[in-house]
């Protein structure tokens, strides 16, 4: 969403719809949605390289690859923007850099199956700050799918 004054807010969630309550099914897609957006926020901090965070980032279970997002993170200021942190250390998407204090980006994630019926899309907007990172995104997770 480009609100007020141009900035950007770039938050992804999945919810449960309807009556009644999740397979296990879709809570196991869920967890693993928010396990890799929480355990790849936890490695960011000033000084990381982007080379350095694609390497030591959630490693996706196999059977997911195929539909995994593009990118492990990318910057948000105006619009999407640089930088590009792709999956892959060999993509051509990966760019050269390091994370420094005031950086704004966008963790993200997909988990589903080529071929499955259901799939969990999650993001975290994030502050990169002096000693670390802070969590920009305000709206909570779906308490069904937890």
């Amino acid at each position: 969403m480009v609100g007020p004054y141009g900035y950007c807010s770039d938050v992804s969630r999945t919810f449960f719809c309807g009556n009644g309550q999740p397979t296990r099914q879709q809570r196991n897609l869920y967890a693993l949605a928010v396990e890799q957006v929480q355990y790849n926020c936890a490695l960011l901090r000033p000084g990381l390289g982007f080379r350095e965070y694609t390497e030591k980032s959630w490693p996706i279970p196999v059977r997911f690859n195929d539909q995994s997002y593009g990118c492990v993170a990318h910057g948000v200021g105006l619009i999407d923007e640089w930088p590009g942190i792709a999956q892959d250390l060999n993509d051509a998407a990966l760019m050269e850099g390091v994370f420094v204090p005031g950086m704004t980006l966008c963790v993200e994630s997909y988990i589903g199956e080529v071929g499955g019926n259901e799939g969990v899309k999650m993001e975290q907007q994030v502050l990169i700050t002096e000693t670390g990172h802070e969590i920009l995104s305000r709206f909570p997770l779906e308490p069904k799918l937890q």
